[in-house]
């Protein structure tokens, strides 16, 4: 059986028989002629050699087209014992040429980016040609002499064609580092996978996905100040971008662009790596990764250095705040030494720091059970003056169990916050004030603004000034801090807030909050827990508005039929005063029915100047007495401007026209009827219009638009609020419908909504409070809801769960 991997020279195809012709890797697809056509391409990523069941083999490759702009990959799939050959015989780096191939769709094209489709290699026609990567000789250096055994970068000879399960002994292979390019962020093109280095102007640290990945995210840039987003999916925390602050620098390897939103952003793929490197100019060129293997020659040097300088002209590298520089209301990230820690509750940790520096204002002390404390209890009264008490809040609390007394920790966007928390029982000896004058320092749940913890190792630059500040601390023994006696330290406050949301409703001023009005006996839970759940329960949550739409408030106002579900916009004034238009200009003859009296009508004109015109109007006999609460005119050939101005005198007013010599409505576009400033609409489709005598109840006193509606056969639209919100809390963000528990939410009927301005600015100014322009979410107030989940459809009609808003109200503290 012929040899199907063969080991050929340095240069890809040499050996390649002279009918084959090689086709781009990015033309290719299921309509491309496999037959004498190959492939080239880096081996990028090698995977395992699986055995079947059948007793074959079977093993997953990733080949890169390198002499392509396009930078295209593609998956290679080798069956039987091509499989077991390559397994042997290549190695990642090798360039290969595939021939005999079979092309596929791939199953993974989503989750590795890759191409759509993947070679299939299995059977006696497919065959792959090897060429190992070999090092230039040293430019000082002769040429080799050549020798009885062939030097690496010496041409093979050609493979025997018998079958062996071991490569030839004279075959040797020579390791060396493979060369690599690095693409400007500004000539990046979509589809391309590159390798780039980049200075860090944002970024995430890496939090759980709703997969099985961790995901982190972060934005470089560099001499070209094109900005470029990247995200990063690893299974394994230490696989992810070593990032410690904003102006470190990155080498990402093997990313691949992709649009998104007009923008380009750069995606993992198969063989990814990633270093960091720190951004101070002098500080060491010490890479950071998890990996045992990288290359790091003087180019790669040269180029940090160089970002390094440049980034340091335009201000990037962004300094930490000690405790001493820390004021009141800041955000600020802080590099520290954890000294010891407690649980407070399930979301809530303290952890007990210093710097080395004195916080400049007093600071909130936290006292626990010295059980439940882990590392020191008890410190000098010179040491406990350095030391912060810091609140650690849901998804950071968790992972602040993990770290030990001892560590170096950078605390990312830490609050300080002057006199925000309330002990939550009170003080041996009384309750406990709060005073304005003590700092908190909290860290809030949540991703945003870089908000975590990191252990920053001991040989990092940042942990190294960091101890150099602490051994200039003078020995506990020696004092020599300002004194101040027992009675002057700081107020012992007994227990932190159950949570940040309260403290953030309190130092918040004019916070507009929210109450639940449902009797559910459901506990609250985190927005990630609601979206695991099955649809059709009931959910109580604390969040906080991220965003809206409708932003315009008119928008946001629909018509809804309860008989067909339908919903449609309200019809602007244009539309309608165009249908009232064309209604007035040719009138007709209309015969007055029977149970009705024909009479004029007076409209008052715009000024002294045009002093109005008089207009058809009809009357029903019944409502032929001074009982005025109960008029009823049926006005025609008036424009939308003049009906408005006889709606503020008259109770209701229906606009009619002349159809066939017969009294009929106007299009249902337009207001079968107006009281005063409400106009009330018809739905078109359940609608079935015929202008009758109206016929009430006996010893009724005031009719209403039910009624009407029911004496012209029209089915009547309500007036609903509809908005979709985006809530956050620390554990996810979630988006919501507000319909059906809107007028209770806002505590105004969506009819009056229609037509009161006043309602209307009430409604602006609430959501003003929930969802400031331009203000910071950390300021956003809490609200405590209830949500519905239920089951829908999305606009391509594929099934997804829904959330509404009910049961819950906005209130204003006094």
């Amino acid at each position: 059986m012929p040899r199907r991997v063969m080991l050929q020279g340095a240069e890809p195809g040499a050996q390649v028989p002279a009918h084959l012709t090689s086709v781009p890797i990015w033309l290719i697809g299921t309509d491309t002629d496999c037959s004498n056509k190959t492939a080239t391409g880096k081996v990028v990523h090698k995977g395992p050699l699986v055995s079947l069941a059948s007793h074959s083999f079977i093993l997953k490759a990733v080949i890169q087209e390198e002499d392509s702009s396009r930078s295209a990959s593609i998956n290679v799939v080798l069956i039987g014992e091509l499989a077991e050959d390559f397994s042997r015989a290549v190695n990642q780096g090798d360039v290969v040429v595939v021939s005999g191939f079979s092309v596929g769709k791939s199953p993974t094209v989503h989750k590795d980016g890759l191409h759509p489709f993947n070679l299939l290699l299995s059977g006696d026609a497919a065959c792959v040609y090897v060429s190992p990567p070999t090092p230039p000789p040293p430019p000082p250096l002769p040429p080799p002499i050549p020798s009885s055994s062939s030097p690496p970068d010496a041409p093979r000879s050609s493979p025997a064609k018998k079958r062996s399960s071991t490569l030839p002994a004279e075959v040797s292979r020579t390791t060396q580092a493979p060369k690599y390019t690095y693409s400007c962020l500004g000539d990046l093109q979509d589809g391309s996978v590159v390798n780039v280095y980049g200075v860090v102007v944002f970024f995430k640290q890496p939090f759980k996905s709703r997969g099985t990945d961790f995901c982190s995210t972060l934005k470089i840039t560099d001499q070209s100040e094109q900005k470029i987003a990247c995200t990063v999916f690893r299974d394994k925390l230490e696989d992810h971008p070593q990032i410690f602050r904003v102006g470190d620098i990155v080498r990402l390897h093997r990313v691949k662009v992709k649009m998104f939103k007009d923008s380009m952003t750069l995606i993992n793929t198969f063989g990814f790596s990633v270093l960091a490197f720190d951004g101070a100019e002098g500080d060491p060129v010490e890479p950071r990764t998890s990996s045992r293997s990288f290359h790091l020659d003087q180019e790669d040097r040269r180029t940090v250095e160089e970002l390094r300088t440049w980034a340091a002209s335009r201000g990037l590298l962004l300094p930490t705040t000690p405790l001493c520089a820390a004021r009141p209301k800041d955000y600020f990230d802080l590099t520290c030494q954890l000294l010891a820690k407690a649980p407070m509750d399930t979301t809530c940790t303290l952890l007990r720091v210093w710097d080395g520096t004195r916080c400049a204002h007093p600071q909130l002390k936290v006292i626990v059970e010295r059980s439940a404390v882990e590392g020191p209890t008890s410190f000098s009264a010179a040491r406990e003056r350095l030391i912060a008490d810091v609140l650690v809040y849901d998804n950071h609390a968790e992972s602040a169990r993990q770290l030990k007394p001892g560590d170096f920790l950078r605390i990312y966007n830490l609050r300080a916050i002057p006199g925000a928390s309330r002990a939550a029982g009170p003080p041996p000896g009384g309750r406990a004030e709060e005073d304005a004058s003590h700092l908190g320092f909290h860290l809030h749940g949540g991703t945003a603004f870089s908000r975590g913890i990191r252990v920053l190792p001991e040989n990092s630059p940042a942990v190294q000034d960091l101890k150099r500040v602490m051994e200039a601390v003078p020995q506990e023994d020696e004092d020599d801090f300002s004194e101040m006696n027992d009675s002057q330290l700081l107020e012992v406050w007994s227990t932190p807030p159950q949570s940040p949301e309260a403290e953030a409703m309190e130092v918040s001023s004019g916070v507009c909050v929210s109450e639940r009005s449902c009797g559910h006996d459901v506990s609250p839970r985190s927005l990630s827990e609601v979206k695991r759940l099955h649809p059709g329960g009931v959910h109580h949550v604390r969040v906080q508005l991220r965003s809206y739409e409708p932003v315009r408030l008119h928008q946001a106002l629909k018509l809804h039929c309860s008989k067909c579900s339908s919903m449609q916009d309200v019809p602007d004034d244009e539309l309608v005063a165009s249908l009232f238009s064309e209604a007035s200009k040719d009138p007709g003859p209309c015969a007055a029915p029977p149970w009705a009296l024909s009479g004029q009508v007076l409209v008052p004109g715009d000024s002294a100047a045009s002093p109005g015109r008089s207009l058809s109007v009809l009357l029903s006999t019944d409502f032929l007495c001074e009982d005025t609460k109960r008029e009823l005119i049926f006005l025609s050939g008036a424009t939308l401007e003049e009906t408005c101005r006889l709606a503020a005198g008259y109770r209701h007013v229906v606009p009619v026209r002349s159809s066939g010599g017969h009294m009929t409505l106007l299009d249902l576009s337009a207001p079968f009827l107006l009281r005063g400033r409400k106009r009330s609409y018809g739905c078109k489709r359940c609608s079935q219009v015929a202008v009758r005598e109206p016929l009430f109840p006996e010893g009724l006193v005031r009719i209403n638009e039910k009624l009407v509606a029911e004496a012209l056969g029209v089915e009547p639209l309500q007036f609903v609020l509809l908005m979709k919100m985006k809530l956050q809390d620390a554990s996810d963000a979630l988006d919501v419908f507000l319909w059906r528990g809107a007028e209770s939410f806002f505590g105004v009927a969506a009819e009056d909504l229609a037509a009161n301005q006043e309602a209307q600015d009430g409604v602006r100014q609430t959501m003003d409070l929930l969802c400031p322009a331009g203000g910071s979410t950390a300021e956003r107030p809490w609200m405590d809801l209830c949500l519905t989940a239920y089951r829908g459809e999305d606009e391509g009609g594929r099934p997804q769960t829904c959330y509404q808003i009910q049961h819950s109200a906005v209130t204003r503290p006094p």
